[in-house]
């Protein structure tokens, strides 16, 4: 039975295009409604609307319900159009009357941003404990590669001597600025929505604060209407964080694509992380790379799509929310799946340190020659003239000496990969310390 069921019926090829996939997507959610059930279960009984026995047998059934999902065994069909209802009439079906008391002073608007705040949070600290494995794998790799040099580019043109270390200690730092972006986004997501209902708060004086430190929220969303207003907002925030996660990731496999060339051949993936191809037996492809460089685009797009949903409706609810469901499933997956392969591939990577060094041509120093005059007194542009118009006369210089002769900060002979080592350590530490908070309150709310 629907929620919303009147006296009439749905036209089933209407039911089929507005319910859509949800039902399908909803499976994603199913634990979380539980929570949700459960947290709005103990206020509804504060608040009188629940007995103690009500509650207690509420509260056994959505337990129940968490144990069937774990095993694949709680269903929601087409006819049900979405986790919400699956799990009322389940409650019905078991409790009668009692279960019919579930949905007091909430709607379906107030209950799916709480699932989805929940699913967010949860999926935001995933991402974030893979994206701290792969920074820290990265910065192990330019440690272990600071003093091999390599040749610079510029315009895609050979420019100034540059190491490994530089390179990967580039990667990493730009991986660990996504972190200022996902806790932004983690913030604002940290709101508890329950007890707006439909957007317009409910004549029964709820408990918001209670749901809020029940389902381990930071704080209560005020504005009732706002938060319908923030559906999209909010998930767009959370996409935009992550499309810029996978643009770092699409920087580093292209870099790697074209380094692992044979023109090149800085880098090897090791066999086992290539394909090969149906006809050309000498093929090794790097797939895996050319596949995460094109997801960063499919992750930008579906950024475009849950804003282009959201910017154009009234306030309150809208049925056009229902479409950002699936955008943020997906760039949670895409995002999480892409960062544990990108940690793969750098912890395989393998270094020809010999291409890497002979790369630094004569040309690539004529900057270093131009600087040497500098420092015998030559103004800067007499020395650009006088190097530029004898090219041909640059020598070639000891490129290992040359790096590690320059000394100042984020230099190629001063890395300070400590200073990422540190902020990584913190930022593990807050990561972990969010991650049991929210644990140990969920885990609370089901005993």
């Amino acid at each position: 039975m629907k929620l919303w069921q009147k006296n009439y019926n749905a036209d089933k090829e209407i039911e089929r295009f507005t319910v859509g996939n949800d039902y399908l997507l909803d499976k994603n959610l199913i634990k979380y409604d539980v929570y949700g059930s459960i947290a709005h279960s103990s206020m509804l009984k504060k608040i009188k609307i629940l007995n103690n026995i009500e509650f207690n047998k509420i509260k056994k059934e959505l337990k129940g319900i968490l144990k069937l999902n774990e095993k694949n065994n709680f269903k929601i069909k087409l006819e049900d159009e979405d986790v919400h209802t699956a799990i009322e009439n389940h409650l019905v079906k078991k409790l009668g009357s009692i279960g019919k008391k579930v949905h007091t002073a909430r709607s379906r608007n107030d209950q799916i941003l709480v699932d989805l705040r929940l699913y967010s949070k949860e999926n935001l600290l995933e991402v974030s404990k893979a994206l701290i494995d792969l920074i820290s794998i990265t910065l192990n790799f330019a440690e272990k590669n600071k003093n091999t040099p390599m040749a610079g580019y510029s315009h895609a043109q050979k420019a100034m001597p540059s190491s490994i270390g530089l390179l990967f200690g580039a990667y990493a730092e730009s991986l660990l600025d996504n972190f200022e972006l996902i806790g932004a986004a983690y913030m604002l997501n940290n709101q508890n929505p329950l007890g707006s209902a439909a957007g317009y708060g409910t004549g029964i004086n709820i408990d918001r604060n209670l749901t809020a430190k029940l389902l381990g929220f930071d704080k209560v969303q005020n504005n009732t209407l706002y938060v319908q207003n923030s559906k999209g907002k909010i998930e767009s925030s959370i996409i935009f964080s992550l499309s810029k996660i996978m643009q770092d990731l699409e920087k580093i496999s292209n870099d790697l694509i074209l380094f692992s060339m044979d023109e090149f051949n800085y880098f090897n993936l090791p066999d086992k992380f290539t394909t090969g191809s149906s006809i050309m037996p000498n093929k090794k492809n790097p797939d895996v790379l050319e596949l995460v460089r094109a997801k960063s685009s499919v992750v930008e797009s579906l950024l475009f799509q849950a804003n282009s949903i959201s910017k154009k409706t009234l306030s309150g609810y809208n049925r056009d929310s229902q479409l950002i469901k699936e955008p943020l499933m997906q760039s949670f997956k895409i995002t999480l799946d892409s960062v544990k392969i990108m940690s793969l591939v750098i912890k395989g990577l393998e270094v020809n340190e010999k291409n890497c060094i002979n790369s630094c041509a004569n040309e690539i120093f004529a900057t270093d020659e131009l600087t040497n005059l500098i420092k015998l007194g030559v103004p800067m542009r007499e020395a650009y003239k006088k190097i530029a118009n004898n090219l041909n006369k640059v020598k070639k210089q000891d490129a290992k000496k040359n790096i590690l002769e320059k000394k100042h900060i984020g230099a190629t002979g001063n890395l300070n990969l400590k200073e990422s080592k540190d902020k990584l350590k913190q930022i593990n530490s807050a990561i972990s310390l969010e991650d049991k908070k929210l644990s140990s309150a969920l885990s609370k709310l089901v005993k």
